[in-house]
Protein backbone atom coordinates (compact mmCIF):
# COMPACT_ATOMS: atom_id res chain seq x y z
CA UNK A 1 0.00 0.00 0.00
CA UNK A 2 0.86 3.37 -0.71
CA UNK A 3 1.60 6.45 1.51
CA UNK A 4 -0.15 9.59 0.40
CA UNK A 5 1.34 12.80 1.69
CA UNK A 6 0.16 16.63 1.47
CA UNK A 7 2.63 19.20 1.53
CA UNK A 8 2.05 22.41 2.72
CA UNK A 9 4.51 25.65 2.97
CA UNK A 10 5.23 27.54 5.68
CA UNK A 11 3.08 31.08 5.55
CA UNK A 12 5.05 34.43 4.51
CA UNK A 13 8.08 35.37 6.74
CA UNK A 14 9.80 38.60 7.19
CA UNK A 15 12.87 37.39 5.71
CA UNK A 16 10.27 36.35 2.50
CA UNK A 17 9.02 40.06 2.09
CA UNK A 18 12.10 41.86 3.01
CA UNK A 19 13.66 39.46 0.18
CA UNK A 20 16.17 37.10 2.57
CA UNK A 21 16.81 33.73 2.09
CA UNK A 22 16.35 32.59 5.58
CA UNK A 23 17.88 29.08 4.91
CA UNK A 24 18.39 27.59 8.55
CA UNK A 25 18.10 30.85 10.21
CA UNK A 26 15.09 30.27 12.36
CA UNK A 27 12.50 33.02 10.45
CA UNK A 28 9.54 34.30 11.77
CA UNK A 29 6.27 34.08 10.28
CA UNK A 30 5.11 38.41 9.32
CA UNK A 31 1.59 38.67 9.83
CA UNK A 32 0.37 37.78 6.44
CA UNK A 33 2.34 34.42 7.57
CA UNK A 34 0.21 34.23 10.38
CA UNK A 35 -3.18 34.87 8.40
CA UNK A 36 -2.35 32.08 5.34
CA UNK A 37 -1.47 29.65 8.15
CA UNK A 38 -4.78 30.45 10.11
CA UNK A 39 -6.64 30.56 6.43
CA UNK A 40 -5.21 27.09 5.36
CA UNK A 41 -6.87 25.53 8.62
CA UNK A 42 -10.41 26.95 7.65
CA UNK A 43 -9.29 25.53 3.68
CA UNK A 44 -8.18 21.69 4.54
CA UNK A 45 -11.26 21.62 6.96
CA UNK A 46 -12.71 18.01 6.76
CA UNK A 47 -9.47 16.96 6.10
CA UNK A 48 -8.06 13.63 8.01
CA UNK A 49 -4.22 13.17 8.27
CA UNK A 50 -2.88 10.10 10.31
CA UNK A 51 0.28 11.84 11.20
CA UNK A 52 1.75 15.48 11.00
CA UNK A 53 5.39 15.73 10.31
CA UNK A 54 6.58 19.64 10.08
CA UNK A 55 10.48 21.12 9.72
CA UNK A 56 12.13 22.10 13.19
CA UNK A 57 12.54 25.78 11.74
CA UNK A 58 10.79 28.27 13.75
CA UNK A 59 8.84 29.63 10.61
CA UNK A 60 7.83 26.25 9.92
CA UNK A 61 6.37 25.18 13.31
CA UNK A 62 4.80 28.52 13.89
CA UNK A 63 2.81 27.32 10.90
CA UNK A 64 2.31 24.31 11.68
CA UNK A 65 1.01 25.23 15.30
CA UNK A 66 -1.19 28.03 13.76
CA UNK A 67 -2.68 25.59 11.23
CA UNK A 68 -2.79 22.18 13.21
CA UNK A 69 -1.68 22.58 16.48
CA UNK A 70 -0.58 19.02 16.77
CA UNK A 71 2.54 17.73 15.16
CA UNK A 72 5.72 15.76 14.84
CA UNK A 73 9.05 17.80 13.92
CA UNK A 74 11.77 16.48 12.33
CA UNK A 75 14.86 17.65 11.16
CA UNK A 76 15.73 15.82 8.14
CA UNK A 77 12.57 17.97 6.83
CA UNK A 78 14.68 21.13 6.91
CA UNK A 79 15.40 24.11 4.25
CA UNK A 80 18.51 23.69 2.03
CA UNK A 81 21.39 25.35 4.53
CA UNK A 82 23.04 28.00 2.51
CA UNK A 83 25.78 28.01 5.11
CA UNK A 84 27.87 31.35 5.07
CA UNK A 85 24.73 32.57 2.74
CA UNK A 86 22.24 31.75 5.12
CA UNK A 87 20.12 35.34 5.80
CA UNK A 88 21.67 36.67 2.63
CA UNK A 89 19.88 37.66 -0.42
CA UNK A 90 17.23 35.92 -2.02
CA UNK A 91 18.91 36.67 -5.29
CA UNK A 92 22.70 36.00 -4.26
CA UNK A 93 21.36 32.43 -3.20
CA UNK A 94 18.88 31.98 -6.10
CA UNK A 95 22.00 32.68 -8.56
CA UNK A 96 23.97 29.87 -6.58
CA UNK A 97 20.95 27.29 -6.64
CA UNK A 98 22.01 25.44 -9.78
CA UNK A 99 25.90 24.94 -9.33
CA UNK A 100 25.11 23.55 -5.70
CA UNK A 101 22.92 20.78 -6.98
CA UNK A 102 25.72 18.39 -6.41
CA UNK A 103 28.27 20.98 -5.00
CA UNK A 104 27.37 22.37 -1.17
CA UNK A 105 26.96 26.03 -1.00
CA UNK A 106 30.13 27.62 0.88
CA UNK A 107 29.64 26.01 4.16
CA UNK A 108 26.38 24.57 3.82
CA UNK A 109 25.02 21.72 1.90
CA UNK A 110 23.97 21.05 -1.48
CA UNK A 111 20.24 20.07 -2.73
CA UNK A 112 21.45 16.23 -3.09
CA UNK A 113 22.47 16.57 0.65
CA UNK A 114 18.12 18.05 1.00
CA UNK A 115 17.78 14.81 -1.42
CA UNK A 116 19.21 12.22 1.22
CA UNK A 117 17.41 13.74 4.00
CA UNK A 118 14.33 13.94 2.50
CA UNK A 119 14.79 9.73 1.47
CA UNK A 120 15.59 9.29 4.53
CA UNK A 121 12.33 10.82 6.17
CA UNK A 122 10.17 9.40 3.89
CA UNK A 123 12.27 5.45 4.09
CA UNK A 124 11.25 6.01 7.69
CA UNK A 125 7.30 6.82 6.98
CA UNK A 126 6.95 4.30 4.66
CA UNK A 127 6.01 1.01 6.85
CA UNK A 128 4.71 2.59 10.00
CA UNK A 129 2.39 5.02 7.36
CA UNK A 130 1.73 2.62 4.87
CA UNK A 131 -1.95 3.04 3.48
CA UNK A 132 -2.27 6.59 5.08
CA UNK A 133 -2.53 10.46 4.69
CA UNK A 134 0.22 12.30 6.45
CA UNK A 135 0.69 15.91 6.32
CA UNK A 136 3.91 17.60 6.02
CA UNK A 137 4.82 21.64 6.83
CA UNK A 138 8.11 22.71 5.40
CA UNK A 139 10.28 24.60 3.15
CA UNK A 140 11.14 25.35 -0.47
CA UNK A 141 14.07 22.77 -0.84
CA UNK A 142 12.09 19.97 1.03
CA UNK A 143 9.31 20.13 -1.32
CA UNK A 144 11.99 20.26 -4.17
CA UNK A 145 13.29 17.08 -3.32
CA UNK A 146 10.01 15.66 -3.10
CA UNK A 147 9.35 16.14 -6.79
CA UNK A 148 12.24 14.53 -7.64
CA UNK A 149 12.03 11.90 -5.55
CA UNK A 150 8.88 10.89 -5.96
CA UNK A 151 7.79 12.55 -9.11
CA UNK A 152 10.68 11.81 -10.76
CA UNK A 153 12.13 15.18 -11.99
CA UNK A 154 15.45 16.41 -12.19
CA UNK A 155 17.05 19.50 -9.79
CA UNK A 156 16.93 21.69 -12.94
CA UNK A 157 13.65 20.94 -13.47
CA UNK A 158 11.60 21.07 -10.37
CA UNK A 159 13.80 24.41 -9.72
CA UNK A 160 12.71 25.70 -13.40
CA UNK A 161 8.74 24.21 -12.83
CA UNK A 162 8.95 25.65 -9.42
CA UNK A 163 5.27 26.71 -8.63
CA UNK A 164 7.00 29.72 -6.31
CA UNK A 165 8.44 31.06 -9.75
CA UNK A 166 4.85 31.62 -11.15
CA UNK A 167 3.04 32.65 -7.67
CA UNK A 168 0.46 29.42 -8.53
CA UNK A 169 0.73 28.84 -4.32
CA UNK A 170 -2.54 26.53 -3.49
CA UNK A 171 -3.54 24.81 0.05
CA UNK A 172 -1.31 21.71 -0.01
CA UNK A 173 0.35 19.38 -2.71
CA UNK A 174 0.07 15.49 -3.00
CA UNK A 175 2.20 13.18 -3.32
CA UNK A 176 1.79 8.99 -3.52
CA UNK A 177 4.26 6.70 -2.76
Amino acid sequence: MSVKITYFVHGTTTDNENGIATGWNPGKLSELGKRQSIELKGMIKGEKFDAIFCSDLKRAVDSANLTFGKFAKDRRLRECNYGDLNGAAAGKVEKMCGKCIEKPFPNGESYKDVEKRVRSFLDGIKKKYSGRHIAIVAHRGTQLALDVILKGKTWQQAMKEDWRLKKEWKPGWDYTF
